[in-house]
C-alpha cells in the first residue's frame, strides 16, 4: 500500500486518471432514476484519492478548464447570438432574471449565513448545477491580495460547498419544474403538451416526442395501371396529394430506366419508383398500380445527410417555405437539431442559423438541397487543432485585459476570455462552415474530459481539508443550497408566465435551459409526453451558460 501511495505521489499523472476511472464509475451508479452524474462522481473520487495528500501542478487543470469553456461556448456560440434577436427577447429576458436572481439569492444568503469567498462561490455553482464557475470563481480568488495560504483555503471551500449544493440543488430541480412549475401556473403538464401539440401541428405518438421528427421514408416501385394518372407529367403526379410530399425517383419506360424531371411524362404500364412516407405507400401505394419487384430500378444512390444551415437565403424560412423550393424536390427531413438537442417542428418551425437538418432523399437531391442550405456536416475524424489552438490564445489574451472599478481590478481572466472567443468561433463556424470543424467525439473529449480532469484535479487538491470543511458548514448548507435552488426559478416562471405571459411549456423549458439542468428538460419532455419544452431551451441555456459561468468572479467582487 505505501508504495502505491509513494507512487501516486510521484506521478500525478496517475492519480489523475485513477480519479477519472473510479469518477466515471461513480457517476453512472443509479439510485432509482437519480445518477450522481460524472462532474460530481469526479469531484467525490478526487476528495478521496486526494486524502494521500497528492500535489498536482495547477497548470494541468487550467489547461483542461480552458479547453472545455472554449469548447463550451463553440457549441452554443450559433444560439448565444441568435438570442440577442428580437423574437426571442422573452426567452432573453427570463434568462437575465433568472440568473441574477441567482447571483444574487446565492450572496445575500452568504451573507446572512456569514459564509467565506470561497464557499459562497461553491454554493452558487452547485445550487444552480454550473461547475464552470468552480473554475472562473477560483481565478478571481487566486488574483485577490490576500496571503497564499488564504487563497487556498478559499478556493479549498468552493468544492465542499459544490458538492453539497450540487446533489440538493440538481435534484430539487429536476422535480420541481414539472411538479410545481405547472402548480404555479396553474396548468395540467400533460394537457398543455396536448394542446401545444395541437398549435404546431403533427400527433402525438406512442412514445414521448413529436410524430414527424421520426417518419421513416422508403422507396417502392408501381406499375402504372390507373388510368387518371396516365399521360401526366410527374410534377403533375406529384402535386396530386395534398397531405404527404411524393417523389418519382425514376422511371422505366419500354424497358429503359429515366431519371426524371418535373416535365418528363409518365404514361400507362410505365414502372415508376414512389418515394415518400412508408405508411403512405402501405395505404396508397395500390392506388397507382401493383407494386413490382424491379430491383433495377431501384438500385440508386441514397444519401442520410446532415446539414448545417448557413445560406442566408434559407434562415428564417418555415419548413413548408423550403418545401416548395425547387432545391427540395425528392428530400424528406428526418431530424431538426438545435444545440445539440433534437427539435420538435412541424410545417411551420423556422431554421435558424446553425441549425443541422437530417436530410435523405436520392443522392443527387440531397447534394443540390445540401448546396442551397449550407454546409453538408459529412463524417470525419480530424478535428481543426489550428482553429481550437487559435481560439484559446487569442481568447486568453482578450481575458487578460482589465478595467478597474471602484479601485478594484476586473477581468475575465484567461479562462473567461476562452469562453467568449468560444463564442465568437462557434458562430463564424456556423457562418462559414469551411473551417473549424469539431467531430461530435472530439468535442465529447475537450467537453467532458476536460471538465472532469479539471475537477478531478479541485478534488485531489481540496481533499486533505475537505472532511473538516463539510463538518465546518454542510449541514446548513443542505437548507441553504435548497432556498438558493428554488428561489430564482420561481421568480423566473412568475415572471414569465405573468409579466411575459409565455407559454407554460416553452416557459418551463426555458427555465430548464437558464439554469443549465438539462436533466430538468428531459423530466419536463416525460411528464409533458412531448418533446415542445425544448423549443424554449435552446436559447436560456446558451445565455444562461455564460451568465452563471460570468457569476464566478462577480460573486468573488460581492464577498469582498
Amino acid at each position: 500500500m505505501d508504495d502505491l501511495v509513494t507512487a501516486l505521489r510521484e506521478h500525478q499523472e496517475l492519480a489523475i486518471f485513477l480519479t477519472l476511472a473510479v469518477g466515471f464509475f461513480i457517476g453512472k451508479l443509479r439510485i432509482g432514476s437519480f445518477t450522481l452524474g460524472t462532474v460530481v462522481g469526479t469531484l467525490l473520487a478526487g476528495v478521496l484519492i486526494g486524502q494521500l495528500d497528492i500535489k498536482v501542478p495547477a497548470i494541468v487543470k487550467t489547461v483542461f478548464f480552458d479547453l472545455f469553456l472554449f469548447t463550451t461556448g463553440y457549441k452554443v456560440g450559433p444560439q448565444f447570438f441568435r438570442g440577442l434577436r428580437k423574437d426571442a427577447l422573452p426567452q432573453l429576458a427570463v434568462t437575465v432574471v433568472l440568473c441574477v436572481t441567482c447571483l444574487l439569492s446565492a450572496f445575500a444568503a452568504a451573507r446572512l449565513l456569514g459564509y467565506d469567498t470561497g464557499t459562497a462561490a461553491g454554493l452558487l455553482a452547485g445550487a444552480f448545477t454550473e461547475s464552470t464557475v468552480i473554475g472562473t470563481a477560483a481565478d478571481a480568488i487566486n488574483r485577490l491580495d490576500l496571503p497564499a495560504a488564504d487563497k487556498t483555503a478559499l478556493v479549498n471551500n468552493i468544492p465542499v460547498a459544490y458538492a453539497v449544493t450540487y446533489l440538493v440543488g440538481t435534484g430539487f430541480v429536476v422535480w420541481f419544474l414539472p411538479t410545481v412549475g405547472p402548480w404555479l401556473m396553474g396548468i395540467n403538464l400533460r394537457e398543455e403538451g396536448r394542446r401545444l401539440q395541437a398549435e404546431v401541428g403533427g400527433e402525438e405518438a406512442a412514445e414521448p416526442g413529436v410524430r414527424s421528427a421520426f417518419q421513416a421514408f422508403s422507396v417502392r416501385a408501381y406499375r402504372v395501371t390507373a388510368e387518371r394518372l396516365a399521360n401526366r407529367t410527374v410534377a403533375e403526379l406529384e402535386a396530386m396529394p395534398r397531405d404527404l410530399r411524393v417523389f418519382v425517383c425514376r422511371i422505366r419506360h419500354a424497358g429503359q430506366i429515366i431519371e426524371p424531371g418535373p416535365d418528363t411524362v409518365v404514361h400507362k404500364d410505365d414502372v415508376v419508383a414512389v418515394m415518400t412516407h412508408t405508411e403512405a405507400l402501405m395505404a396508397r401505394g395500390g392506388q397507382i398500380g401493383p407494386e413490382v419487384d424491379d430491383r433495377a430500378l431501384l438500385d440508386f444512390p441514397a444519401e442520410l445527410l446532415d446539414v448545417v444551415v448557413t445560406q442566408k437565403a434559407v434562415v428564417g424560412k418555415s419548413l413548408s417555405e423550403l418545401a416548395a423550393l425547387e432545391m427540395a424536390r425528392g428530400v424528406f427531413l428526418r431530424k431538426l437539431v438545435r444545440v445539440g438537442q433534437t427539435m420538435p417542428w412541424s410545417r411551420e418551425t423556422r431554421i435558424d442559423r446553425g441549425d443541422v437538418l437530417s436530410l435523405v432523399g436520392a443522392k443527387a437531391n440531397v447534394e443540390r438541397a445540401a448546396a442551397a442550405i449550407g454546409y453538408a456536416d459529412r463524417p470525419t475524424v480530424s478535428t481543426d487543432m489550428i482553429f481550437v489552438g487559435l481560439g484559446i490564445f487569442v481568447g486568453g489574451l482578450f481575458g487578460l485585459l482589465s478595467v478597474t472599478i471602484g479601485g478594484v481590478p476586473i477581468t475575465l481572466t484567461a479562462s473567461g476570455g476562452a469562453l467568449i472567443m468560444g463564442l465568437v468561433f462557434g458562430w463564424l463556424r456556423a457562418v462559414r462552415p469551411t473551417f473549424g470543424r469539431i467531430p461530435e467525439p472530439a468535442m465529447w473529449v475537450f467537453d467532458t474530459v476536460g471538465l472532469t480532469v479539471f475537477i478531478g484535479v479541485v478534488g485531489l487538491s481540496a481533499g486533505p481539508s475537505f472532511v473538516s470543511g463539510l463538518e465546518r458548514s454542510g449541514p446548513s448548507l443542505l437548507l441553504v443550497g435548497l432556498i438558493v435552488a428554488a428561489l430564482p426559478h420561481t421568480i423566473a416562471i412568475l415572471f414569465g408566465r405573468y409579466v411575459l405571459r409565455m407559454n407554460p411549456l416553452i416557459l418551463l423549458g426555458a427555465c430548464s435551459g437558464a439554469g443549465t439542468v438539462t436533466a430538468a428538460l428531459r423530466a419536463l419532455e416525460e411528464t409533458s409526453q412531448s418533446k415542445l419544452p425544448a423549443l424554449g431551451y435552446t436559447v436560456p441555456y446558451a445565455v444562461g451558460n455564460i451568465l452563471l459561468t460570468a457569476w464566478g468572479p462577480v460573486i468573488v467582487a460581492l464577498m469582498r
